[in-house]
C-alpha cells in the first residue's frame, strides 16, 4: 500500500470514473487501473462496484477512502513538521520565565523578537523556579529565562547579563539619605519580601546575610519580614508606608507612583546581584530560535542592566 495508491482511489470516488480519476492524478487510466486493482487484491476486499460508465464505492470501500484522506492529511503534517526543521524561526517558541523577570524584561524584548524573527511568535508563561524547570523537562517549553544557579540534567544555561538589588524606600525614610545602603541597615526595618517558593526571596536572604536570623530574634511588635504575592505588590506596600523592601532594579525602575513618593538606593555587598539565564534541553534542535532569544534580550539593553558579552 502506498500514499500513491491512497490518491488514486479517492480521485476515483470523487470523480465516480476511471478516465477522469486518471486525469486528476496526471497518470494514464490503465496505470491507475491496475493500481486500484492491485490495492483491492492486497486487501482482500472490493472497493468499487464497476458498471458501464460508472463506478460507485462499496460500503467498505467508503470507509476506507474516508481513512485515506486521513491518512494523506497526516502525511501532510509530516512534511509541514519537516518544513520547521529546515526553518527553525518558522513557528511560535514557547518561552517561559520567572515572575521577577518576565514582567520587566518582556516588554522590551518582545520588540527585538518581532525584528529578528517575524515570523517566530512567542508562547509566554510566568512561573515560579520549580514549575518551569518541570515544563521545561517535559517538553511543555522549549526554553526559560530564569536566576541562577539552575542545575538541572541535560539542561544548558546561558547568562543573558547580571543584574544588581536595590533597597525601595519612601522618599521621606532616613536611609533615604544614603548613597548605598547595607545589609546590616536592614536589621531595624520592617523589610518586605516575596512569599516562599520565589526564588527571589531566596536570593534577598542570601545577599543579606543574618538578616532572617536576625528577625527571627527581634521584637516582633516593632519589625518583622511582611509577604507580598508579587514585586509589583511590595512595591504598593513601600508606598503606603508598610516598611521598604529589596527588589531586582528592573523591577523597581516601574514604579508607577510620581515623583517624591517612592526612591531606591544601591544594596551594598558582592551578592547583592543576581546572574539571569536562558536555559533549555540540550536535545532541542532550533539552535538558531536560542540564539534570536539571546540577541533580542542583549538588544534590550538598560541602564539598569549590564548584559554578558557575546
Amino acid at each position: 500500500m502506498t500514499l500513491t495508491e491512497l490518491r488514486y482511489i479517492i480521485a476515483l470516488q470523487e470523480t465516480g470514473h476511471f478516465g477522469k480519476a486518471a486525469d486528476n492524478c496526471f497518470v494514464s487510466q490503465p496505470t491507475l487501473s491496475v493500481a486500484v486493482k492491485k490495492l483491492e487484491e492486497e486487501l482482500g476486499v472490493c472497493l468499487f462496484e464497476r458498471s458501464r460508465g460508472q463506478v460507485t464505492c462499496t460500503p467498505i470501500g467508503e470507509k476506507i477512502v474516508n481513512q485515506a484522506r486521513y491518512v494523506l492529511e497526516q502525511s501532510e503534517r509530516i512534511r509541514e513538521l519537516a518544513q520547521l526543521g529546515i526553518d527553525p524561526l518558522g513557528s511560535p517558541l514557547a518561552l517561559g520565565a520567572i515572575h521577577t523577570v518576565g514582567p520587566y524584561l518582556f516588554p522590551r524584548v518582545i520588540p527585538e523578537v518581532r525584528a529578528l524573527a517575524p515570523q517566530m511568535p512567542l508562547y509566554i508563561e510566568e512561573n515560579m523556579t520549580a514549575n518551569l524547570r518541570e515544563r521545561l523537562r517535559s517538553g511543555k517549553l522549549d526554553a526559560i529565562i530564569i536566576a541562577l544557579p539552575f542545575n538541572e540534567p541535560e539542561v544548558v544555561t546561558q547568562t543573558l547579563y547580571e543584574e544588581p538589588f536595590v533597597v525601595l524606600l519612601p522618599a521621606e525614610h532616613p536611609l533615604s539619605q544614603l548613597s548605598t545602603i547595607a545589609a546590616e541597615q536592614l536589621f531595624q526595618e520592617n523589610v518586605l519580601l516575596l512569599g516562599e517558593g520565589h526564588c527571589f526571596r531566596d536570593q534577598v536572604l542570601a545577599a543579606c546575610p543574618g538578616l532572617q536570623q536576625h528577625l527571627a530574634r527581634s521584637d516582633r511588635l516593632t519589625q518583622s519580614v511582611v509577604e507580598g504575592s508579587s514585586l509589583e505588590t511590595l512595591k504598593h506596600m513601600v508606598a503606603s508606608g508598610m516598611g521598604i523592601s529589596v527588589l531586582p532594579q528592573s523591577a523597581a525602575e516601574v514604579a508607577p507612583y510620581g515623583k517624591g513618593v517612592l526612591c531606591t538606593r544601591p544594596l551594598s555587598g558582592p551578592s547583592a546581584m543576581r546572574s539571569v539565564a536562558l536555559a533549555w534541553r540540550a536535545s532541542f534542535p532550533r539552535h538558531q530560535a536560542l540564539d534570536v532569544i539571546g540577541t533580542a534580550v542583549r538588544r534590550a539593553t538598560t541602564p539598569t542592566s549590564t548584559l554578558a558579552a557575546e
